[in-house]
């Protein structure tokens, strides 16, 4: 048997003792691609996996809706980028549904995006409208986790299962805390009826289990048109101070 480095060896590189540099690849690695690309905004829209273009049920309207509001994002990002030279990118994680939609958007406006896919066994592989520098696989989910935050200006989170609410509950759990340094990021809901009828925050303030300014964290909206109305007057203020989220 020939001697071989360890970073060449790959049973070594995918055994247990091995995880440290695992994890720390999948900061190291995204890294190195986003500044090699510039990419010091995004918007990331969190979503469904299994909703459908086509489908005849009400989900293929929340897939046209995230398409239609990510593609006007981008649009403002061109905007913006004309004006002061920079630019935001949509990030999703990169799968199909929701996180197709987005892509797919930002694609129609001729824009970059970022897809944060992950390894599963099943539901999980990289929609076709990722740019191709911007592709990522990631094997964790925190390091993905990460990312999706790292430079984050805005999240809009549209309907989704465990997934979904585990990045947008996570994601407020770190504003409430206090984890994140900016405690302004809009966090928008699409279809405020969906998510009223899925979870009664009202409730956790009444049981005082979160503090009622907590519920300020979130805001609702059903149009393309009250999503723009949202973000427009806040992206360019979080924009200028262009800071990670946290350090």
């Amino acid at each position: 048997m020939s001697n071989k480095k360890a970073f060449n060896n790959k049973d070594f590189m995918e055994s247990k003792e091995a995880r440290p540099l695992r994890i720390l690849s999948e900061y190291i690695e995204p890294e190195k691609r986003f500044k090699k690309n510039n990419i010091q905004n995004t918007i990331v829209f969190f979503g469904s996996a299994r909703i459908k273009p086509d489908s005849n049920n009400i989900s293929s309207k929340y897939y046209k809706e995230a398409e239609e509001f990510a593609y006007q994002l981008a649009l403002l990002s061109n905007e913006i980028e004309k004006e002061n030279g920079k630019k935001f990118y949509i990030c999703t994680g990169g799968g199909h549904g929701i996180m197709g939609a987005a892509n797919e958007g930002a694609n129609r406006a001729n824009s970059e995006s970022i897809g944060l896919n992950i390894e599963l066994p099943f539901e999980q592989d990289s929609n076709e409208f990722i740019s191709d520098e911007l592709n990522f696989e990631f094997h964790y989910f925190f390091m993905r986790k990460l990312w999706f935050l790292y430079y984050a200006k805005a999240l809009v989170v549209f309907p989704g299962g465990f997934g979904t609410l585990d990045e947008l509950f996570e994601t407020l759990t770190l504003i409430q805390t206090k984890k994140l340094e900016k405690k302004e990021i809009p966090i928008l809901l699409y279809d405020e009826k969906y998510w009223k009828d899925l979870i009664n925050f009202d409730k956790l303030v009444e049981y005082e289990l979160i503090s009622e300014k907590d519920l300020n964290l979130l805001q609702f909206f059903s149009t393309v048109e009250e999503g723009l109305d949202i973000l427009k007057p806040k992206l360019k203020k979080l924009m200028v101070e262009n800071k990670p989220l946290f350090t």
